[in-house]
């Protein structure tokens, strides 16, 4: 990954209070393995890159944790509302919370794809229907912006969209279409 793209990557994540409020709120709450990712992320940076205000069209804020120790959603539930609590409103209900170790119990089901189980939320990354929206951060105790992208961020900062040759997503062509329909900058490469 080019240091100087992650470094205009963490500047840019950095100018948003509210995804700032949300990576120190996790650092204080300290989850096992977490990370924010997806949107919340990547959309920053289309924004930035078309001209948008950071925050345009952020809905939520997924948030991975990864703990193996129990993967039934009633362990999970308590995590949820620990870190909704956490929050006031509007952020409490944009906060999105989802144990990474228990994702193939009902990603199938939901998605109609398999999903073996995970190792770590940052293999999460790797399953990401493109490379694009691979790209997690974490607020480290130095106040250090860790960055996750197995794909690197040459297709972020490119506004390009392609499909994960590891995954091959039968969904691709829907989620390209609303990415392409909120930034009409976005290369869709099929």
């Amino acid at each position: 990954m080019s240091d100087d793209l992650e470094s205009r990557l963490t500047a840019i994540l950095r100018r948003s209070q509210p995804l700032m409020q949300v990576l120190t709120t996790l650092r204080d709450l300290d989850l096992p393995d977490w990370m924010v990712f997806s949107g919340a992320v990547y959309q920053r940076v289309f924004n930035h890159q078309t001209g948008r205000p950071l925050d345009y069209g952020i809905k939520d804020y997924d948030v991975a944790y990864f703990d193996a120790s129990d993967t039934a959603y009633e362990a999970e539930d308590v995590v949820i509302r620990r870190v909704a609590a956490a929050f006031d409103p509007p952020l409490r209900e944009m906060v999105e919370v989802r144990n990474q170790a228990r994702v193939h119990l009902w990603f199938e089901d939901k998605f109609a794809e398999p999903y073996p189980p995970l190792a770590d939320s940052a293999e999460a990354l790797t399953r990401f229907v493109s490379p694009v929206f691979a790209v997690g951060v974490k607020l480290e105790p130095d106040d250090r912006l860790a960055v996750f992208a197995p794909f690197g961020l040459e297709d972020l900062f490119a506004l390009r969209m392609r499909h994960n040759e590891a995954r091959r997503s039968p969904n691709f062509g829907r989620v390209a279409d609303r990415a392409k329909a909120r930034w009409l900058e976005l290369e869709v490469l099929g």
